[in-house]
């Protein structure tokens, strides 16, 4: 792969060097509420030079890192099916590469794309998700593709009892219910995590994180906001937990860039993206 001409900050090893490949998957077009999430790749390219590759909170630089920026990935907006099946070949030939990739929405739907691509070659997979929704429709207005039904499209790739949930506070009746059975949901916040990472040694895991996870006093730029939401803290310290594991897939997704013109949306994803990423080399440059 050719390095990407504008590279997110401190990931501009070449391919063959890199441990990790992030790429972009902009992708809005089931967006159901507030579109824009498109463009959360480019613009944290854009705007992460004003951020320091230093990570005080773990004593960690991406400079360090060995990190290859793959840039954007070009998706058909009128057309989820085939989008999704574009993100798959992407990931699987990174994965192929003997890399770990790291996904930048876009919307969640694209979340699928790439778990099909790491539920291939991981049977044993279970997801760690982090969401204000659950995202466990069957259907949204009748479409089975859409960021409303992803973790249920998910959930027929690993099946029961391999999808874990935290801090979701919205949804139907009906998707808790039915999750009531088939997943693991902690509501609200991420109470009971420290005790999944300790079960979850060793296993292969995807984590998705949507960043409509933090409370709109510190995210507003996210399609669907809601209220009652977790703290940059709360989620950072979240999140250092979760790399502990064997993490064989990941993405960040949901930020909209334009719903908060202050730019603040974008920084705190920035930052959430840094630390995920150093905490993902860390075992590489400590």
């Amino acid at each position: 792969m050719e390095k990407n001409i504008e590279t997110f900050l401190g990931c501009d090893k070449e391919f063959d060097e890199a441990r990790i490949v992030i790429f972009g998957a902009p992708f809005d077009s089931t967006t159901s509420y507030r579109p824009g999430a498109r463009f959360a790749g480019r613009t944290m390219r854009a705007e992460s030079y004003g951020l320091e590759t230093y990570s005080p909170y773990q004593d960690l630089d991406l400079e360090d890192a060995a990190v290859f920026d793959g840039g954007e990935l070009e998706l058909c907006f009128g057309d989820a099916a085939k989008a999704l099946d574009d993100i798959t070949a992407f990931t699987r030939r990174i994965l192929d590469s003997g890399k770990l990739p790291v996904m930048i929405g876009g919307e969640h739907l694209v979340t699928l794309g790439a778990v099909r691509a790491v539920a291939q070659r991981y049977p044993d997979l279970h997801v760690i998700h982090f969401d204000a929704h659950a995202d466990l429709r069957d259907d949204y207005l009748g479409a089975r593709l859409s960021h409303a039904t992803v973790l249920r499209r998910v959930w027929e790739l690993v099946g029961d009892a391999r999808i874990y949930q935290f801090g979701i506070r919205s949804g139907e009746r009906a998707e808790f219910e039915w999750g009531s059975t088939h997943v693991s949901t902690h509501k609200f916040d991420f109470a009971g995590l420290e005790e999944l990472v300790e079960r979850l040694r060793g296993k292969p895991v995807y984590f998705t994180l949507d960043l409509d996870v933090l409370d709109p006093s510190c995210f507003q730029g996210t399609g669907t906001p809601e209220a009652g939401g977790v703290s940059f803290t709360q989620l950072l310290d979240a999140i250092l937990k979760v790399g502990e594991l064997r993490i064989v897939g990941c993405d960040v997704n949901e930020l909209s860039p334009m719903l908060d013109t202050s730019g603040a949306s974008t920084e705190v994803a920035l930052k959430v993206l840094r630390e995920l990423l150093l905490k993902l080399e860390e075992r590489y440059i400590r």
